[in-house]
């Protein structure tokens, strides 16, 4: 089987429990997860009376993005968006209690990290799998940062996904990986213990990556990602973007430090079908304007779907 299949016939075993402004639901993940509290994906449902289509949304790396993220799910849900926010593996309480959230994504080796990206994609797949069963609406993905890059690969992988919002995220891993200041445990890990291609700095990774960083824009199809050296490409937003066919609204933040212009901006450039907006903020500031940006998503939406503007 595939890095990015699954068995879609495995039970669910869904559970859902009422919160008030919300429900959680639970359902099984379609692999063995590193520690057991990933075992079970958990979705934060926004669940308006009278829906006109459902948007899976994916938050970013560590569990400091998920509170305040979480507004987008119930401002949607006020204009009939009914709103799916997973939690991404190793996260909240799908991770280790001491775990500031997502620590494994930072591993320094790029065949590890082939694995565990891939789990997230499983787990979109997965909780659409949950949307399709329960609606018959068209289904959107919506991802911030680092969900902006599963949600890209996830585009790529699942045609049920008719459009996709990418916010602040970015591609082609030696500008994250070197240069966002977010990714500096990263580098120290690089230095500490180098991986399997003796990555430990950004020479030995260009050196690494360019003869087929050139064959990107010449893949014929999904498979042919996983014939590049290194392994990071098999989980490198730019390598699916030429795959993203469906529609695009991608947010850029005019002063984000936290993914390099450079990174977003090649990323927005492989993608065949998508519309920019720039937001005069950098990464964390895009908070503030959160309303813009749901407005737009919101517009975008009703466009992609003719539900009226």
């Amino acid at each position: 089987m595939k890095i990015y299949e699954y068995n879609p016939d495995l039970p669910m075993n869904i559970e859902q429990k009422n919160c008030g402004d919300y429900s959680i639901i639970s359902f099984d993940a379609v692999y063995e997860p590193d520690v057991p509290e990933s075992k079970k994906i958990y979705v934060y449902a926004f669940q308006p009376k009278d829906p006109w289509v459902n948007l899976i949304f994916l938050h970013g790396i560590g569990n400091g993005n998920i509170p305040y993220l979480l507004w987008f799910g119930k401002y949607f849900e006020r204009y009939g968006v009914q709103t799916f926010f997973m939690i991404l593996p190793y996260h909240e309480n799908r991770a280790k209690p001491q775990w500031n959230g997502g620590e494994p994504f930072f591993s320094p080796s790029p065949s590890y990290c082939s694995k565990i990206f891939h789990q997230a994609v499983k787990d979109v797949r997965r909780t659409l799998d949950y949307v399709k069963k329960i609606s018959t609406l068209p289904v959107s993905i919506m991802g911030f940062s680092f969900g902006g890059m599963i949600a890209t690969m996830c585009l790529a992988l699942d045609k049920r996904l008719e459009n996709g919002v990418i916010a602040f995220a970015g591609g082609d891993w030696r500008w994250i990986n070197w240069y966002s200041p977010y990714t500096e445990p990263l580098r120290k890990n690089y230095s500490k213990y180098s991986n399997e291609y003796n990555c430990v700095n950004e020479s030995s990774c260009i050196k690494n990556r360019l003869q087929d960083f050139q064959k990107i824009g010449k893949l014929k199809q999904i498979d042919d990602i996983f014939s590049l050296f290194p392994a990071c490409f098999h989980y490198d937003p730019i390598a699916y973007a030429q795959f993203v066919e469906q529609p695009i609204l991608f947010f850029q933040g005019i002063f984000d430090k936290i993914i390099p212009y450079k990174s977003s901006q090649i990323l927005f450039e492989k993608l065949p079908n998508a519309k920019k907006a720039m937001v005069f903020s950098g990464h964390k500031s895009s908070y503030i304007f959160r309303r813009y940006i749901a407005k737009r998503v919101i517009y975008f939406l009703r466009s992609t779907f003719s539900k009226g503007i």
